[in-house]
């Protein structure tokens, strides 16, 4: 393969809530994960009442990276990374989320963070909200129900940008904004805007409203970030599972063409600075009045975003149904179909690298921006044997995924800033809460009970991974 362009960011993923630990560590408040049990490809997480006596909140203690980052990024540059993307915990710097002064010691957890990781050459690629709001924010005000919540976003956002205004450079305001769309669970809606359907509420409204005033958020911290700092690269986040039609039926065809529109509708008003025209037909025709303001909509357009950064981990079918709907919105669990010609993971999800290749293209096409893969990988059950873990299928995927990557970039002129694959040290996964989902190139000693030594073991796609950086993409074998 050829290599990719110099400077490419090689790096790995991770988010605070899944991997940090030290929950109440130095002031930190409660976040929407903290109220989160642990679950299975089989068993939804609960989201409880508060913090309750008895659950097993895996969140809680992650991995100990609060412990340990010292060890752990020593590590990461033995792996050679370029760069590292995390988050930022909105809870250790404003516990609540409405306090009046930020918490010191949040802040200079970070701050520690970061010099670390400068002292390797690792470039932090900082998420500002990964699904960790403070929970205070959801009981009091109803999560991003609330307008209020764009003023106590963008006071976070100035708070961090100033602070580490020379020591990160690359920013993303929401991961996953998107996740929502579909409202397939009320994980997704709890999540991404600390939303929980209220008796008789139309939950599909209060979502687009959510997002909304999430889009504002974004769009305003932009345009702070800059004045901060007029080098500071901001980008939006989006999770993108292409929506393939099952047959050449144009029910089916015009099906996956919505199913994309209704799940990537938010880069349209992130990237461009407007809704779509289909969209604002749609709130017509459903009655939605949305508080959408003639200012928020100039606040969009100024606060466009730098670059996209999204998460890539699997494709889906869609078919149409006899009676669809001529203004079908969202794709639905009754017709997301599996695809034939595709293997699937053992969470189910279709393994499909070329579709990271099409996913590049879609993007690139549409919106003219760099991209940056910073999520993509395989969840899987891992082996320790003599000491060893032999994730030969990890590599695999890995390997078949940067393949399309490199094919996008060198052949279909896709410009890319860099690739960080998900969960490179095992963490507790966001969809089911396991430990024993496992992402990571760095193996962790927990288990889904949550007991284990918290040892951290190379696994074999370690050195294949570190050999990849090495040689710039050009070495897969």
């Amino acid at each position: 393969m050829s290599k990719l362009p110099d400077g490419f960011l090689w790096g790995g993923a991770v988010a605070a809530h899944q991997f940090e630990g030290g929950w109440q560590a130095d002031g930190k408040g409660i976040s929407i994960a903290d109220v989160m049990t642990v679950g299975d490809n089989k068993t939804e997480r609960q989201i409880t009442d508060g913090v309750q006596p008895g659950q097993n909140y895996p969140n809680h203690d992650a991995i100990d990276f609060y412990g340990h980052y010292k060890a752990d990024v020593k590590l990461f540059a033995e792996l050679g990374l370029k760069c590292f993307r995390t988050s930022i915990a909105w809870t250790r710097i404003f516990p609540n989320g409405d306090e009046d002064e930020p918490n010191e010691a949040g802040l200079q957890f970070y701050d520690n963070l970061f010099d670390e990781l400068h002292k390797y050459g690792i470039e932090p690629v900082i998420t500002l909200s990964h699904f960790e709001m403070p929970y205070h924010l959801v009981t009091e005000y109803g999560g991003w129900r609330s307008r209020k919540m764009i003023d106590f976003f963008t006071k976070f956002a100035t708070v961090v940008f100033k602070r580490y205004r020379n020591k990160v450079k690359y920013w993303m305001t929401f991961n996953e904004i998107n996740n929502q769309s579909g409202m397939l669970n009320k994980w997704s809606l709890f999540t991404n805007s600390g939303l929980l359907a209220k008796p008789g509420e139309d939950i599909e409204r209060t979502m687009y409203q959510a997002s909304h005033y999430e889009t504002v958020a974004s769009a305003l911290a932009v345009q702070i970030g800059h004045k901060i700092n007029p080098d500071f690269q901001i980008g939006a986040m989006f999770s993108i599972g292409p929506a393939y039609p099952l047959t050449p039926d144009p029910r089916n065809m015009m099906k996956s063409e919505r199913a994309m529109q209704a799940s990537q509708w938010y880069a349209d008003v992130q990237c461009k600075g407007k809704y779509p025209a289909w969209l604002t037909k749609y709130f017509e025709r459903k009655g939605y009045d949305l508080d959408i303001t003639l200012a928020d909509l100039d606040v969009l357009k100024a606060g466009t975003v730098d670059y996209i950064g999204f998460s890539y981990y699997a494709s889906h079918v869609v078919q149409a149904v006899p009676d669809e709907a001529e203004d079908y919105m969202t794709r639905d669990a009754k017709t997301d179909v599996p695809n034939p010609t595709l293997k699937a993971s053992e969470w189910g999800w279709m393994i499909d690298p070329v579709g990271l290749r099409y996913a590049l293209n879609w993007f690139s096409d549409r919106y003219d921006l760099p991209l940056f893969i910073v999520e993509n990988g395989l969840g899987a059950f891992d082996k320790v044997e003599g000491g060893q873990i032999h994730d030969d299928y990890r590599i695999s995927y890995l390997r078949e995924h940067i393949k399309q990557m490199e094919l996008a970039v060198n052949v279909d002129g896709v410009n890319l800033m860099g690739y960080t694959p998900w969960g490179f040290i095992d963490l507790v996964s966001a969809g089911t809460g396991q430990m024993d989902k496992r992402y990571g190139m760095i193996y962790v000693d927990k288990n889904d009970a949550g007991t284990g030594t918290m040892k951290r073991m190379k696994k074999d796609s370690f050195a294949w991974y570190h050999k990849v950086i090495e040689t710039n993409g050009a070495d897969l074998s």
